[in-house]
C-alpha cells in the first residue's frame, strides 16, 4: 500500500511538471507572436502594394493622377508607421509628411494629358518590398 501512494504522489509530480513546462512554452510562442508581429505577412505586403501598383503604366490619365495622390494623402495619413508612407516623385511634389494635397495639384496635373507611372520600392529595413515613391512624369 505504501508503495502505491508513492508512485501515486510520484505520477502527479510529474504531470504537474508536464503541465508547468506546457505553461511556459506557450507563454514563450504568445510573446515571439508579438515581437515577430511587426513584420507584415506576404498578403498584407501584397494589398498595401496593391493600392498603388494598380495605377502602374505608361498611359494614365490626368484623373487617374489625381486619384493617385488622394490615396497616397489618404495612406499617408492612416498610417502610423514612417515606413509605410509614400512621396510622390512628379508634377506636384507630395511626401510621406503631407496632410493635404499639394497646392498646385489642380495646375500642373491637366486631366487630359498622359501620364506614366512607375512603384518604387524599400529594400531595408521595415521598407523591404513596400512601395516608398511613386514616379511620375507625364509623356
Amino acid at each position: 500500500m505504501e508503495n502505491a501512494s508513492k508512485a501515486l504522489i510520484i505520477a502527479g509530480a510529474i504531470l504537474l511538471a508536464i503541465l508547468i513546462i506546457s505553461l511556459g512554452i506557450l507563454i514563450y510562442n504568445q510573446a515571439s507572436g508579438v515581437v515577430n508581429d511587426n513584420a507584415m505577412s506576404e498578403v498584407e505586403l501584397n494589398n498595401f502594394n496593391q493600392k498603388f501598383t494598380q495605377y502602374e503604366g505608361g498611359a494614365v490619365r490626368g484623373t487617374t493622377v489625381r486619384a493617385i495622390y488622394q490615396a497616397v494623402l489618404s495612406n499617408n495619413i492612416t498610417q502610423d508607421s514612417t515606413d509605410r508612407q509614400i512621396e510622390v516623385d512628379g508634377p506636384s511634389t507630395m511626401d510621406e509628411t503631407d496632410v493635404q494635397l499639394p497646392d498646385d495639384l489642380n495646375e500642373n496635373i491637366r486631366t487630359g494629358a498622359s501620364y506614366t507611372v512607375s512603384c518604387e520600392m524599400g529594400t531595408d529595413g521595415g521598407e523591404a518590398g513596400l512601395v516608398q515613391v511613386i514616379h511620375i512624369t507625364e509623356n
